[in-house]
């Protein structure tokens, strides 16, 4: 998947590599979902493909009703009997997120499942919890209603009823204007749960609580008939939250690298730089730092972006280079690594970042200059990074035989056994 499309990928414990929403899942709900877990256009027609191609259907013309939408149906109610959370037992709720667009067509055939599979469950079994936008006029400063208003229209129109409405917005909705939603689109005022911008994403859980989002879903499913429900324990979160808030001393981190016009292309790193800061009382800074920005020819092409950029690095407190692919920006990555080594600034390294670490230092320090990963150039002269799929299984005395074999000098051979444990990758 593109970073610059979906971000960073995220992969889940079966290797299934999904989009960040199931990291979510996972770190927020703490469960262990698998591929399954994630449905995409391209996996439902495959299924169907292959059916037909067996002949499961008898001849029949193969259509998006009734055949794509059984398949996906059929695809919810298997994965929601897998087990999660470490049991041999399947959830009592399985949470279902269609993304997208209300009218976009590439939704159009899990929209039309999702009506049927309500209607096929009945009321009790399934709780429509639709998300809507309410903007603000900046000029008058008004919330608007009517993004909401269309949108459920439109949900409505395709045979499906919101049973919750969860309303985004940058500051917390006006009384008048949750009666207004509640009017025009037939939610109860007491299930129409406000997501307004917060301080920390910890807080979230406890604003849904305060608004009592729990009740409203338990009442839609029928799950505390003649019972009260229990209090969420959300100590632990309303401790995080509040430390975060708390928060005074920055720390500065350069972050370098290739996709920095989307953050969520390094959001792994990002989650454990923030929950570092929390633990060590810091107020986490990040700044990004193109690294094609950082080499010679941005100086004449884009000196302001160039000035920025060093600026930039050397007044962090610490500096990371995540990962990337191919070999652009990897000249501005070995410069950001030999500003770090030589004023003593605490670097990060990590995949691509660790071979610009090892590659800088062979060409800065041991006067290697034709020093090189083979990942982009194969044919170089000096690897010092190389693939050795067989590393694992080398002896020590195979090492020293493999790099003395490369005719480097007694202290560069040294040198190089001493860093041959993350020179093997």
């Amino acid at each position: 998947m593109s970073p610059f499309e979906h971000g960073e990928v995220f992969v889940l414990d079966d290797g299934g590599e999904v989009d960040l929403d199931l990291g979510n899942y996972e770190r927020f709900l703490d469960i262990k979902l698998t591929r399954d877990n994630n449905i995409t256009t391209g996996k439902i027609y495959q299924a169907v493909i292959n059916k037909e191609r067996k002949g499961d259907y008898l001849g029949k013309t193969v259509q998006v009703v009734p055949h794509i939408t059984d398949e996906i149906q059929d695809w919810i109610e298997r994965v929601a009997m897998n087990p999660v959370d470490g049991t041999d037992k399947p959830a009592d709720v399985c949470v279902i997120e269609l993304g997208g667009t209300i009218g976009d067509i590439e939704s159009m055939p899990f929209i039309e499942a999702l009506g049927q599979f309500s209607y096929r469950v009945g009321a009790g079994n399934f709780c429509l919890v639709h998300v809507s936008l309410v903007p603000v006029l900046t000029v008058v400063g008004e919330q608007k209603t009517k993004p909401t208003q269309h949108s459920v229209r439109g949900l409505r129109g395709l045979g499906l009823m919101p049973d919750i409405l969860a309303c985004r917005s940058t500051q917390p909705l006006e009384e008048n204007v949750k009666l207004k939603l509640s009017q025009f689109c037939q939610v109860p005022v007491s299930n129409i749960v406000n997501l307004h911008d917060v301080t920390n994403i910890w807080h979230i859980p406890l604003l849904l609580r305060d608004q009592r989002a729990h009740e409203a879903i338990l009442k839609v499913l029928g799950l505390c008939v003649g019972k009260v429900p229990q209090e969420p324990k959300l100590s632990e979160w309303t401790e995080r939250a509040s430390r975060f808030d708390k928060l005074k001393s920055p720390v500065r981190i350069a972050m370098v690298g290739k996709y920095t016009g989307i953050s969520d292309s390094y959001l792994s790193i990002l989650k454990a730089l923030l929950h570092a800061s929390v633990a060590l009382d810091r107020k986490l800074v990040v700044d990004w730092v193109p690294s094609c920005d950082l080499e010679d020819s941005a100086a004449k092409e884009t000196p302001d972006a160039y000035e920025k950029a060093w600026g930039l690095l050397k007044g962090a407190n610490g500096v990371l280079v995540p990962g990337g692919f191919g070999d652009r920006g990897v000249q501005g990555k070995i410069l950001a690594a030999k500003h770090a080594r030589e004023n003593n600034v605490p670097y990060l390294g990590i995949c691509l970042g660790m071979q610009i670490a090892v590659i800088e230092y062979a060409r800065s320090v041991m006067k290697l200059r034709d020093a090189n990963s083979t990942e982009f150039d194969p044919a170089a002269k000096t690897p010092c990074v190389i693939f050795m799929p067989e590393a694992p299984k080398l002896t020590w005395a195979r090492r020293c035989a493999l790099v003395q074999g490369g005719h480097f000098s007694r202290s560069t051979t040294a040198n190089l056994l001493n860093c041959m444990p993350m020179l093997t990758m």
